[in-house]
């Protein structure tokens, strides 16, 4: 069984967390070049994440019981599968910390949820110009899956769908 580096934790996250999560995600938002998407608010996270309806579940990778890392996950179902599926919306490990085992920890930790859930599958979505994330799932086993396209319906043209326009 893979261990931890000793002075690495992964624990789930907490409403505590919600201020060092939402740091986070803005850390990712910049990395990917989406600042201007990003409209995470704390309270949005603490109502989403830790509120009476929970919409997504974290993982929080601390080094020296400093925040490095999060993943954001929730699930889904496979129809075909018959089963669940772990769908991770973003991990992000800070740049200064990236190679030195977190990105792997928070992998591993999800693979370990989804497995104990009964889960089909693990999936995640990465840019394409991503090239060292690409890699290091690659050497992970995961596959890219090039056949399927992500269709987003937002803003505007998801209300005027609402209204049945």
């Amino acid at each position: 069984m893979e261990h931890l580096p000793r002075d690495l934790k992964v624990r789930r996250g907490t409403r505590r967390d919600a201020s060092t999560i939402l740091r986070l995600i803005r850390g990712l938002a910049e990395y990917e070049r989406l600042a201007n998407e990003c409209e995470a608010t704390l309270r949005r996270i603490r109502r989403d994440g830790f509120g009476p309806r929970r919409y997504f579940d974290t993982l929080i990778c601390e080094r020296d019981r400093a925040a490095i890392g999060f993943a954001l996950y929730f699930f889904t179902y496979s129809t075909f599968m018959a089963r669940p599926t772990l769908y991770l919306e973003d991990l992000f490990v800070l740049p200064a910390e990236r190679g030195r085992g977190a990105g792997r920890a928070l992998l591993t930790a999800l693979a370990r949820i989804a497995v104990r859930r009964g889960c089909g599958r693990m999936e995640w979505t990465v840019l394409d110009w991503n090239t060292p994330s690409i890699d290091f799932y690659g050497a992970l086993g995961a596959r890219l899956r090039r056949d399927w396209i992500l269709t987003r319906l937002t803003g505007a043209p998801l209300r005027r769908l609402a209204r049945g326009r």
